[in-house]
This record gives C-alpha cells, sequence and structure tokens, in this order.
C-alpha cells in the first residue's frame, strides 16, 4: 500500500446501549483500504460487519457508543468529527451503496434529482449544471436512454438500473471510496455480473471499495483483500486467494463449506423416472398485462410443465422473465388469459375462488421476504396459529400443533412468543416455512426463499427443504436466480425469457450443456473467481 489510506482504522469498538443488555457489536477491528483496491468484510448476520460499515460513515446511530485507537478517513482524523464534518465527508469523500435501491431511493422525486444532490449539497454544480452532469453520471454506470431515465421514477426501473442509479448518486461527488452493502442481493445472475463488471471498473480507475457480502462468488470474483467477522471480531484476513482457497480459521472453513455446490459433486446424478399422475400440470399458458398508454405487454406465453409428487422443479430467468407471473398464475391468484392449470388431476386455474379456497391447503407459499410477510405485531404462535386455524385445527390443538411444526423445522417452544423482528433472518424463514406446511400440503412454491440469507443460514434451509421433502412427499416449485443453489436443490429446470420457456431438463444436462444461448449466457453470468497474487492491505 503506498500513499495515503482511504481508511485506516485502529482498535474500532461498537457498542449499542448500557447495562447488561448492551450489546457489543464491534470488538478492536483494525483496516486500512487504498486507492484502486478492494476490501471485502464477510461473516453471517449479526457478525458486525453492517455496525462496522456504519460506523466508518459516522451513522452507527444515538445508541452507539464508538471508540477506537485511531479512526482516519482520508488523512483526517474521524474521531474529532461532529456533524457538520460528517456531512462534508459523506458523499464527498466516501460514498455508499446499500442493499435495497427500492428503499435508499426516494419514491416521490426523479432519480435525477437523487443523483443531483450530492452535486447540490456539495456545491459541485449550479442547478443549471446539474442535469447535464447526472446524465452523464448515468452514462457512466451504463445505464441506457440516461436522459430519459433521469425523469424516471424508482418503481419505474427494473433491478438493475435502480442498484446502477444507486451507483451514480454514490459517485456523484466523486468521492474516493465506496461502501458497497450487498450490492447484488436478489439480483438476477446477468443483472449481478453487469453490477460487478462496473465496480470492478470503479475500482480499475482507482477508487476504494469496502464491500460488504455474504455471497462469497461475488467476493471472489471483486476483492483483493478478506476479512472474515465472526461475534464482532476479525478472525481471519489476508489476500482474497488465500483466505478462500487455504482458510486458516474454523469458521471460515464453515462459510466455504456452506457455499451451495463448493468443492463436492451435485447433489444427485439427475431425476429419477417418475410415474404415475403428476401433481400439478401446467398446459400452454398465457397472461397479458395492460402497460402504460393502453399497450398490453406479454408475461407468460404458452408456457407448460408438469410435477410430481416429491420432485422438484426449479424455474430460472432474468427479472421480467415471467416467472414470478407463472407462480401467481399456479397458485390461483392470476387466471391465465389461455391454457389451463391443473391440481391433483382436476381443474384449478378457471374456477371461482369460492370453489378453489376448499382445496388451497395443498398447495402453500414460501416467500422471499418473511419479515414484509408477517405482521410484526403477531407472535411466531399466533402467525403459525393462524395458518392452522384456516386449515380447520380445532383452537385446544394449535398451541401443541404450533409446536410440532416448529420442532419440525428446528426452533422449539422458546420460539413461540417471539415477533418476528426478534427473529434472525434463517429462523423468520424457518417460521414462514413452519406456517406453510400448516394446512399439510402436497407442493410447495418457494419464491427466491435463500436469496437473502447469509451462506450458512441458506445452507441450513435448504438442508431443511430436502428433509421435508423425503420425509413429507413434497413437490416443490423452486424459483431463484442463484444458479449454484438451483443445482443444489432440484432435479429439472426450466429456463425462462421474455415470458417464454426457452430451455428445460435435468438439471445437470441443462448446466452442462446448455443448448439455448440466452441459458449459456445465464451461466456465463456466475461471479468466476479469479487467480493470482494480492498484496495484503489488513492491519
Amino acid at each position: 500500500m503506498t500513499g495515503t489510506a482511504l481508511f485506516d482504522v485502529d482498535g474500532l469498538d461498537v457498542r449499542f446501549g448500557s447495562g447488561p443488555a448492551a450489546v457489543h457489536a464491534v470488538r478492536g477491528v483494525s483496516l486500512s483500504l487504498a486507492s484502486g483496491r478492494c476490501l471485502a468484510v464477510v461473516g453471517e448476520s449479526g457478525s458486525g460487519k453492517s455496525a462496522l460499515a456504519r460506523s466508518l460513515l459516522g451513522l452507527a446511530g444515538p445508541t452507539a457508543h464508538v471508540t477506537a485507537r485511531r479512526l482516519r478517513l482520508d488523512g483526517q482524523d474521524a474521531l474529532s468529527f461532529g456533524p457538520r464534518e460528517w456531512r462534508s465527508v459523506r458523499g464527498r469523500r466516501v460514498g455508499l451503496v446499500a442493499q435495497d435501491a427500492l428503499v435508499a431511493l426516494d419514491p416521490l422525486r426523479p432519480v435525477g434529482r437523487e443523483i443531483a444532490e450530492p452535486l447540490l449539497t456539495h456545491r459541485l454544480a449550479t442547478r443549471r449544471e446539474a442535469p447535464d452532469r447526472v446524465v452523464h453520471l448515468l452514462e457512466r454506470v451504463g445505464v441506457p436512454e440516461p436522459r430519459e431515465r433521469a425523469r424516471s421514477y424508482v418503481h419505474q426501473l427494473s433491478g438493475g438500473l435502480r442498484q446502477r442509479a444507486l451507483i451514480a448518486s454514490a459517485l456523484a461527488a466523486g468521492p474516493g471510496a465506496l461502501i458497497a452493502d450487498e450490492p447484488t442481493t436478489a439480483l438476477d445472475a446477468s443483472v449481478q455480473a453487469r453490477i460487478l463488471e462496473l465496480l470492478g471498473a470503479l475500482k480499475e480507475d482507482g477508487t476504494g471499495l469496502l464491500l460488504i457480502s455474504h455471497d462469497l462468488a461475488v467476493v471472489e470474483a471483486l476483492a483483493d483483500d478478506i476479512a472474515v467477522m465472526h461475534a464482532g471480531e476479525i478472525v481471519e484476513h489476508g489476500n482474497a486467494t488465500d483466505v478462500l482457497h487455504s482458510p486458516r480459521h474454523p469458521y471460515t472453513e464453515s462459510l466455504l463449506a456452506a457455499v451451495p455446490g463448493r468443492g463436492r459433486p451435485p447433489r444427485r446424478p439427475g431425476p429419477a423416472p417418475r410415474t404415475g399422475a403428476p401433481l400439478l400440470e401446467v398446459t400452454s399458458v398465457a397472461k397479458q398485462f395492460r402497460a402504460a398508454r393502453g399497450v398490453r405487454r406479454t408475461a407468460v406465453h404458452d408456457v407448460s410443465l408438469t410435477l410430481h409428487p416429491g420432485e422438484t422443479l426449479a424455474i430460472v430467468g432474468e427479472s421480467g422473465s415471467g416467472k414470478s407471473t407463472l407462480a401467481r398464475i399456479v397458485l390461483g391468484l392470476l387466471t391465465p388469459d389461455a391454457g389451463q392449470v391443473r391440481l391433483a388431476g382436476e381443474p384449478w386455474s378457471g374456477l371461482r375462488e369460492r370453489e378453489r379456497r376448499p382445496r388451497r391447503g395443498t398447495l402453500q407459499l414460501v416467500p422471499q421476504d418473511p419479515l414484509s410477510a408477517f405482521d410484526p405485531r403477531w407472535s411466531v404462535a399466533r402467525i403459525v396459529g393462524e395458518a392452522l386455524a384456516t386449515a380447520g385445527t380445532p383452537r385446544q390443538e394449535r398451541r401443541a400443533e404450533t409446536l410440532r411444526l416448529l420442532e419440525q423445522v428446528g426452533l422449539g417452544e422458546n420460539h413461540l412468543e417471539r415477533r418476528p423482528l426478534a427473529l434472525s433472518g434463517g429462523q423468520r424463514q424457518r417460521v414462514a416455512i413452519a406456517r406453510a406446511l400448516a394446512p399439510r400440503p402436497r407442493l410447495l412454491v418457494c419464491d427466491e426463499p435463500v436469496s437473502a440469507l447469509d451462506v450458512s443460514v441458506q445452507a441450513q434451509v435448504l438442508r431443511l427443504l430436502r428433509s421435508l421433502q423425503r420425509e413429507l412427499g413434497l413437490a416443490t416449485l423452486f424459483i431463484s436466480h442463484d444458479l449454484a443453489v438451483v443445482r443444489e436443490i432440484s432435479e429439472r429446470v426450466l429456463v425462462m425469457k421474455d415470458g417464454r420457456v426457452v430451455e428445460s431438463g435435468p438439471v445437470d444436462e441443462v448446466f452442462a450443456g446448455p443448448r439455448h444461448a440466452y441459458t449459456r449466457a445465464l451461466l456465463n453470468a456466475v461471479p468466476r473467481p479469479r487467480r493470482g497474487d494480492h498484496v495484503g492491505e489488513l492491519s
């Protein structure tokens, strides 16, 4: 490392609250970051990595007590900063790229005004100059039709375009360093690849990147150095190749072992021959939606599939490919414009809801974000109990049945009275699965059920789904953008693009020898490991 470090941190401690209830989130962390380098901080939820990132921006919060032997940003003593000094640093010296652009960007104003705000705040452009600067920034991050996109609101942009707009906002004031907190979580592989390419180009141009991520494939593609955090401490650090391929700490080894498919063959060679009637039959379904100015957009076109008991079929494709619309048709939440869905050999899609309702327990949804799907005021007992009540379980039996379901998904009696915010991400997903199991379904529709989970928690949920599939004979329709997870969990895969099925078959055959150019593009977009020696920058 040469020159002044963008970050130079020694002995950083972060505590929240006081007394016996205090949380010691960061313990004695030391690190440094230079221009043109990427330092990745990895670890499970609760390891302290986000508290570390917020502390480096002076955003730890009013209940935080931050101390350090040394905390310098771009050569300045940040320990002496007050609110005014921090405001002058944020955006100008250090930019932040948050995980969820839909939340981070103001939904009530065009993204161009969001991007212009740092320019105006730091007096780097006049109001007359700002629009052209915004267009240039959008061009720099690869947004097509930048002048038109600058007039768009965040909800009118795809996930990839929203994330690019957020990066443009972070770059607007020309900071030397970016903190990227889970910048590609829940993005499709091809969109993720474009964001990684953009971040890599910024690094080549001299920007220092502090990457916070649970996705070790992303880390391996971008990082020069890695710090592994556990219980607030850095338990291992070094250059990326050494840490990822020759880990020294057991915790690092456990994180790497949890990555789907890493260092081991596919879970099964292929689907076993299926006999008997399928549980789910989708035949030539199509669905259109009315878009702006009365134009009709085809979301699903002539899609067919079958699913047998005990089988897992994965659906993959980019955002807008039609996979979520297809899932809603299967769930009976949308009526197809053409074609039909049959469930357990009987009509499903053409029925009125009062005719479907007695059979709704046959199939259940496991959502991507249980925190949004749960009432935050309800306890776990009430969340699962409501599903039991809907399924007709007598009131006096519900608590015992709730406990049985929680134990089936690896939770216990001590979780009954907890509320969603008091649970970890993995625990919330287990409660979502318990709720889905309450009506004793034969089919689970899993919509990105592990996309936002740390690799170790992700591995636990995948193991749980597989064991439930074996134990209960469940069929699973598994929607995911993570191709490594798809290969780990599914027997067959169906690839969608622009509402159509472009390829399908046994998952190992499709992944080993894709026939369609789009499938090959998806597989090529999966982050690839880099090789080479790096000079460590972590002290």
